[in-house]
């Protein structure tokens, strides 16, 4: 195969590569590695008084760096678990005559960036850091693509690779070189677990549903549409799982859950990526005013799982997941931020209001979607602590009950935090007949060109005709959270392969 589009570090590479197998050295051996020990645990494990339980350890991990000192060498390898330095002498590693392993392996064909094994005894040097004195080397897989330079002083990162091109396409040497990205990937788990187990704690049901659907229902968004070969019909990559999950409330369940990964064939910008995990919830016998309670108690929750307390740092601002949260009604927003007062106009009237607010307000858009775009344009971004938007218009709302004393309002709260929409959450419409009536308008939407609007599952329908117990339900945005949990402002920095542009091969 040429190597002529290499670079000239990548061809001496894979010329080094082939000196290591005229060694009879296998550089990606398949056979086991007895790992028994990582570095952090050493760190903070090893004393003087405990040598002798490190008298014989293990690791295994990617050569970060290393000083040579003639017959003697210092390295950094970096495992699971962080970094620490080693110790590698020529007498030790290649007792007999032959120094080849040393001489001609370490000295010459070994690089930065290779996977490599070591054994021996872990010691402090005369500075005072702990090592690890290498008896036994071993390259376990040889790097052929050199990693980019970050200098690292006494615990500080230089020269760290920002470059979001690079770090968001090579997700897995962003992880090697910048091992801060790593944190924010263990905390992301870390919160998925904490709301996993309260809900598992409360009695909930973990379940899975269909990605691939017939309908794309349970959300206003644009689809991704695929075929299925077999059944010669078209599918759509799922855009939410409400409508699945209240079929398994019909069936029976009380309250159910999924961590659902979710696909809209919309824009992408710092807080949207086509694909992105949903947590949803539906539980019986319940409504929205328990759901906003149930929510600060779970938010509350997984911000002391993940940061220790109930306080996030997000760039100079600092949000409090300390209940009660702020609470007001979306007319009383829109009245708040725009001085003007829409509760009482039809669609033409509020069509008006878009223009006198320089906002966009294309004529396919109903009222629902004209309201929609004022507070997003208007109002959303104020509200940096975590606040309930509660009574949405009945036409913004298609599968939600109608508000019990509030004519022309559902029950339906969003929660807003650091202006971006975390979770959305109703009173769940279970009247089959009404619920058919909200979906065929949202079927004469779609003829006016609204490519958002739901269609009508009929399957769904049956279902509510079965009967629906009063049921409560929500989805929170598991990536929106997870930024705001690690101080992140930008979704493609919790997400480990966020979606790009196909890459240019010249």
């Amino acid at each position: 195969m040429s190597t002529a589009h290499l670079s000239e570090q990548e061809q001496i590479r894979r010329a080094k590569l082939e000196d290591i197998k005229a060694l009879n050295i296998d550089p990606y051996p398949a056979a086991l590695y007895p790992v028994n020990m990582h570095s952090a645990d050493i760190k903070s494990k090893f004393t003087e008084e405990l040598k002798d339980s490190f008298a014989d350890v293990c690791l295994a991990g990617r050569l970060m760096s290393v000083r040579d000192m003639g017959k003697a060498s210092f390295g950094v390898l970096q495992d699971d678990r962080g970094k620490i330095q080693f110790y590698l002498k020529q007498d030790d590693i290649c007792p007999g005559e032959d120094k080849t392993m040393y001489q001609q392996l370490w000295k010459k064909l070994i690089d930065i960036g290779d996977i490599i094994g070591i054994k021996g005894y872990v010691f402090t040097t005369k500075t005072g850091e702990i090592s690890v004195h290498v008896r036994e080397f071993t390259l376990l897989s040889k790097s052929l693509r050199p990693l980019p330079i970050v200098k690292e002083k006494e615990g500080e990162t230089f020269d760290e690779v920002t470059d979001p091109e690079f770090r968001y396409r090579q997700r897995y040497a962003d992880l090697i070189v910048n091992p801060g990205v790593k944190d924010v990937f263990l905390k992301r788990t870390k919160m998925v677990n904490a709301i996993r187990e309260y809900l598992n704690t409360q009695g909930a049901v973990e379940v899975d549903t269909p990605v691939l659907q017939n309908i794309p229902g349970g959300a206003a968004a644009r689809p991704f549409i695929t075929h299925h070969n077999a059944l010669d019909v078209p599918m759509y990559l799922r855009i939410a799982n409400e409508l699945y999950l209240k079929r398994l409330i019909v069936g029976g369940f009380e309250w159910v859950y999924e961590f659902s990964r979710n696909f809209r064939n919309e824009g992408m910008d710092r807080t949207h990526n086509p694909e992105f995990t949903i947590l949803e919830f539906y539980v019986a016998y319940k409504d929205y005013e328990w759901m906003m309670h149930t929510t600060e108690q779970l938010l509350e929750k997984a911000a002391l799982a993940v940061c220790g307390n109930t306080e996030v740092t997000i760039g100079n601002k600092s949000i409090s997941f300390k209940p009660p949260f702020k609470k007001i009604s979306m007319y009383d927003a829109i009245l708040e931020h725009t001085g003007i007062d829409i509760s009482a106009m039809d669609e033409n009237g509020i069509r008006e209001v878009c223009k006198q607010l320089g906002i966009h307000a294309d004529m396919k858009w109903g009222k629902g979607k004209l309201i929609d775009e004022i507070f997003g344009e208007k109002c959303e971004h104020h509200y940096v602590q975590p606040t309930f938007i509660t009574d949405y218009p009945v036409e913004m709302s298609p599968l939600t009950k109608k508000h019990r004393s509030k004519p022309g309002l559902v029950e339906r709260f969003e929660l807003i935090v650091n202006g971006k929409e975390i979770a959305n959450a109703y009173s769940e419409l279970n009247d089959p007949i009404e619920q058919r009536e909200r979906f065929e308008e949202q079927v004469q939407l779609m003829e006016r060109g609204d490519d958002e609007a739901m269609f009508i599952d009929h399957d769904f329908l049956r279902a509510l005709e079965y009967g629906m117990p009063p049921t409560s339900g929500i989805g929170f945005g598991v990536d929106r959270l997870c930024m705001l949990f690690t101080g992140q402002e930008s979704i493609q920095d919790v997400l480990f392969f966020p979606m790009m542009r196909p890459e240019k091969n010249d």
